[in-house]
């Protein structure tokens, strides 16, 4: 319904006049706006019926084959300042941007059906949620929207309340790869992407508002945005523990958060409960504490790799009113990627016959999009307005060589330090080649909204007098051994490292200083049941000096880069680790 709130309703008249909509629809978020437009995609051919009998409520969305991933150097941070976007974002002027823009949105919606979304990222009457308004000509991305965000009515009715808002204007365009840019606009709190229909371009409320736009407001506020899952591990006793994590796309992150416990912690009665899969607000609470919330209310996922063995709860989480983007498609028609089984696909993603000569059946970044309440481990406590409070936070990402298993920060500076300086290699989830090594601090290489240096600053301003920080620790699960296989089983096991994660958090559980932080040995952790090799032992829980004192050579390079606003505390902190290293014996230890 239109909006109470004059300037929400002054600039939804004005897109509709400059896109020239033949209609506007305010979503409300209700089942019967969901079922009707489900069946008006079904009869358009934008959605198709998969196997409701396996799979009920189920289908499946075809992308233009040039529209199937982010497009980061299409994505542009439009500060009024360029040091402000940093050199880790592409910059364009605000004015040039804005201009460029709507020569494109000009008449763009003619014949077309105006959607006007209000959502709420996070819990509804949380007051670490913020709220935004998509407006777009894809009812594609309504139908995601209702998965992903708390969108609708009592969204509508909270943007009134507050008075503010972020901007989203969307629109399909002609799907040109030529005509495809998506723009932020972080101090006017809006966005503008045309020319693509893939999630993480068109899905505003996700990577541009969760992640672009909000670490900016998260700088103005007072609390940090992150691309992290939350979980909450849960011991014999009955005490949770919440970690955040951060992972580049497509290394793990859902199948942390919905970890399974080997079936030997399980009867000892741990068990892990699934708050967030992708994206983290954190606050510190009157307790010195950092508390979180899950922005989103459903998983944008990875297909491919998600199986029985992988991530069951994810699996689970699929069987019903999921919208699954660029799977394969098997002869009685459900959904099928590489990983789920060894049955043979009838069709790719493409609708082709299935011809391996092609390519794997699922795009490698295919993805399915649902509720996050359907998961079995979803935690009782994801919807608390206050957030959970956060024991540890940990980065990881793919590296096959030198970095261990998992090591402990010494302290919060160490610990953004380790997060700055996080390497990880490329995966599908963008555009570009793929097993390149790259520095993502923090993960957040695509979706800071401003100057990297900046956003370390903010990262270490949180270490004040009566903070009550998390621990912070680094995990590789990809550590290859010489024969190029991982040596690390993964999956349920990695609870194992959480395990030790938690003893130290509690002070129970031992560790070795090294440079680089503090490392278990094998003894430290729960082996019992896993058949590790002599090699993967000394690999996994080994130090390395010459390598890494090469890997601070290049993290010393990486943070000259960011120029006069790296923080000092950083490049001190730096200086001390190196010297450690020039000093400790050339040997490696295990």
């Amino acid at each position: 319904m239109p909006s109470t709130l004059a300037e929400l309703q002054q600039w939804v008249d004005a897109v509709a006049a400059q896109t020239g909509a033949s209609r506007i629809h305010w979503c409300d978020g209700s089942q019967e706006e969901y079922d009707a437009l489900v069946g008006e995609m079904q009869e358009d051919g934008i959605l198709l019926p998969l196997n409701h009998e396996t799979h009920p409520g189920c289908w499946l969305h075809r992308s233009d084959p040039d529209d199937v991933a982010r497009v980061e150097h299409l994505t542009f941070v439009c500060s009024r300042d360029p040091e402000d976007a940093g050199s880790n974002n592409h910059w364009m002027a605000p004015a040039e941007a804005h201009a460029k823009m709507d020569a494109l949105f000009d008449g763009c919606m003619r014949g077309r059906t105006m959607y006007v979304i209000p959502y709420c990222m996070g819990p509804i009457d949380s007051p670490l949620s913020r709220c935004g308004v998509e407006i777009t000509d894809s009812p594609y991305v309504v139908a995601n929207m209702r998965l992903m965000t708390r969108m609708g009515a009592d969204a509508q009715r909270r943007i009134e309340r507050e008075g503010s808002f972020v901007k989203g204007l969307h629109s399909l365009g002609e799907l040109d790869p030529a005509r495809r840019f998506i723009m932020h606009f972080p101090e006017e709190l809006t966005i503008k992407s045309y020319g693509s229909g893939y999630g993480g371009n068109a899905l505003l409320g996700k990577k541009c508002h969760a992640l672009r736009i909000a670490s900016w407001q998260a700088r103005q506020e007072g609390w940090l945005a992150e691309h992290m899952l939350i979980v909450g591990i849960e011991n014999p006793e009955g005490q949770v523990h919440y970690i955040a994590a951060a992972f580049p796309s497509a290394c793990g992150k859902t199948n942390l958060a919905m970890l399974i416990p080997p079936k030997a912690y399980r009867d000892k009665g741990w068990k892990v409960w699934t708050v967030g899969d992708d994206i983290c607000w954190m606050r510190p609470g009157a307790d010195g504490r950092l508390y979180a919330i899950n922005p989103e209310a459903g998983y944008f996922g990875v297909a491919p790799g998600t199986g029985d063995t992988s991530n069951p709860n994810a699996l689970a989480t699929l069987q019903r009113d999921t919208i699954f983007t660029n799977v394969a498609v098997t002869d009685d028609n459900q959904p099928w990627w590489e990983g789920l089984d060894d049955r043979v696909p009838a069709k790719d993603w493409k609708g082709r016959d299935f011809e391996p000569g092609n390519g794997p059946a699922a795009h490698p970044n295919s993805r399915f999009t649902v509720s996050a309440k359907q998961c079995p481990s979803y935690s009782p406590h994801a919807e608390d307005p206050q957030g959970v409070p956060i024991s540890a936070i940990v980065f990881g990402g793919r590296r096959a060589s030198l970095v261990p298993l998992v090591f402990e920060a010494r302290d919060w500076t160490h610990g953004v330090l380790v997060g700055a300086s996080m390497g990880s290699e490329t995966t599908a989830a963008a555009t570009g080649k793929v097993g390149v090594m790259r520095r993502d601090p923090m993960a957040m290489k695509p979706f800071c909204g401003y100057n990297f240096a900046d956003y370390f600053a903010h990262w270490l301003s949180f270490d004040q007098p009566g903070a009550k920080l998390p621990k912070i620790f680094h995990v590789n699960w990809f550590r290859k051994g010489d024969d190029g296989k991982f040596l690390w089983p993964g999956f349920g096991d990695n609870l194992r490292v959480l395990e030790w994660m938690i003893g130290r958090v509690e002070g129970k559980a031992g560790a070795r200083d090294t440079p680089i932080g503090a490392l278990p040995t094998a003894a430290d952790l729960d082996l019992d049941g896993l058949s590790l090799s002599p090699e993967a032992r000394e690999k996994l829980f080994g130090f390395e000096r010459a390598g890494w004192a090469a890997e601070f050579e290049s993290i010393g390079t990486y943070l000259g880069e960011l120029g006069s606003r790296a923080p000092d505390a950083l490049k001190r902190e730096h200086g001390a680790i190196a010297a450690r290293l020039a000093a400790e014996p050339a040997t490696a230890s295990a």
